[in-house]
């Protein structure tokens, strides 16, 4: 069991790790430490003994506890410089935001550099300023910036989701819209449905607010329906946490059937539905959601622009029943008081050029050819696809011959090719998996195709 010192001289040691504490740095005294933190001084005390056993920092008698001058700690961002902690999900996430131009990351959640690029961000700044110099030095709404919402309303209005703008919360990325909804249904102990495999950040969250996930499995055409009943009959869970179409990680998209039948689950167990839609602007808008068939009764829509135009905008939104929608805004208020209106602003001027719908339309285009060319690679490598869709950005696939896709990862890393094994989208990361995420557009780097085949040969009957 890790104690209070345990947690402590680890924070330190990470601290020193980074850089925050030098080779001579003098670390906080006793009474400072115990201060900070509300601890006891022989707490302090003995975390200090642990990094002295650890190498990393000596007394000084009277003076205090200083940094080891030869101590060669590693870098926090090379910690764990394998898949051997890909289980961790913060780890994972720290992966997936690293910057690495020579490696082939296959894995990747977001769409290629390229796709976006042809969005300019820089071209629209003097145009953000000129809507409203005064009001980008203070605060904006707890709802968003109000014209951007005005747009949400036709944008909804494409998928076929009714919804006026006061049912529209704005949020800095589908992210933090989930962290809301989580902060105001979810209390410690609740239960909570999700895909599984599923998005693997909602799982670090829930366990986070101390929520109980029960795995409901996804199929190639949504979630598997006599798991869920049978989940709503033993536990009553209030929500269901699911992703209709473009699912994070099999790429697939849920049958019109099976979404009439989820809602109609919904109604009988009182169940309210989640549902996150981040690869929207990929898909045609025709395709079922949840949300669409619904209006917002049982649905609660999270939306998010980081795939389609940038990730560093941060701009999302929450669309739900009026009355839900003040709640959260003011949940939104109390924990950040406003979300970015400038990057609201700059979404607003991006969606109201006629080069948007330009955009989507090469972006829709591009994805479909990206996923025609990712199946014809894994065809030709005899490997199983979960699910084929047209147009998808990520592929759910087992390879032959690989029982732990986390063993061909660790054997890829060093040819710099960065996979996503499965059991880290799985709500039980111990269990072994032989499927792996692919992003499509990654998978069209001829190093990809190289390395893999090379790997398979080397196989028992490659």
């Amino acid at each position: 069991m890790t104690t209070i010192a345990d947690s402590l001289a680890d924070t330190l040691a990470r601290q020193i790790a980074s850089g925050a504490y030098k080779a001579g740095d003098k670390l906080p005294s006793l009474r400072e430490l115990a201060q900070l933190h509300g601890y006891a001084k022989n707490t302090v005390v003995a975390a200090f003994e642990l990094l002295v056993s650890r190498g990393l920092v000596e007394p000084r008698r009277g003076s205090g506890y200083f940094v080891l001058a030869q101590s060669t700690v590693k870098p926090v961002e090379e910690e764990a410089g394998s898949l051997g902690r890909a289980m961790d999900i913060v780890w994972l996430m720290r992966e997936q935001l690293k910057t690495q131009p020579d490696a082939v990351a296959v894995g990747d959640g977001f769409p290629p550099v390229e796709w976006l690029a042809d969005v300019r961000l820089d071209k629209y700044h003097p145009k953000v300023v000129r809507t409203g110099l005064g009001a980008l030095f203070r605060y904006g709404s707890r709802f968003g910036y109000a014209p951007l919402r005005d747009h949400l309303v036709r944008k909804l209005a494409d998928f076929g989701i009714g919804a006026e703008p006061r049912q529209i919360v704005l949020t800095h990325g589908a992210n933090e819209a989930m962290d809301i909804v989580i902060r105001y249904f979810v209390p410690p102990g609740g239960k909570v449905l999700v895909d599984d495999p599923g998005y693997y950040p909602l799982f670090g969250k829930l366990k986070l607010a101390g929520a109980q996930m029960l795995a409901v499995p996804r199929l190639a055409d949504g979630p598997d329906l006599d798991v869920l009943e049978r989940l709503l009959m033993a536990e009553r869970p209030r929500l269901f946490f699911t992703q209709s179409l473009a699912h994070n990680p099999t790429g697939s998209d849920i049958s019109p059937a099976k979404a009439f039948r989820v809602l109609q689950l919904a109604q009988k167990y009182d169940l309210l539905i989640v549902e996150n839609d981040p690869l929207a602007d990929f898909k045609p808008t025709a395709l079922p959601r949840l949300s669409a068939l619904d209006q917002l009764e049982r649905t609660i829509y999270i939306g998010s622009f980081s795939k389609s135009f940038s990730a560093a905008l941060r701009v999302g939104f929450i669309a739900c029943g009026a009355g839900l929608a003040t709640d959260l805004a003011d949940l939104k208020a109390l924990i950040h008081v406003s979300s970015s209106e400038y990057s609201e602003r700059t979404v607003d001027v991006i969606l109201s050029e006629g080069h948007y719908q330009r955009h989507l339309n090469r972006l829709q285009n591009r994805l479909g050819e990206a996923t025609r060319k990712a199946l014809q690679l894994f065809d030709s490598v005899d490997a199983e696809v979960f699910a084929r869709t047209p147009q998808s950005l990520y592929v759910w696939a087992a390879l032959p011959g690989v029982a732990d896709s986390l063993v061909l990862a660790k054997e890829l890393l060093p040819r710099k090719i960065v996979m996503a094994p499965g059991r880290i989208f799985s709500t039980d990361s111990t269990q072994v998996s032989r499927w792996s995420r692919f992003n499509v557009g990654a998978t069209a780097d001829p190093r990809f195709a190289k390395a893999l085949r090379t790997a398979l040969r080397r196989r028992p009957g490659g």
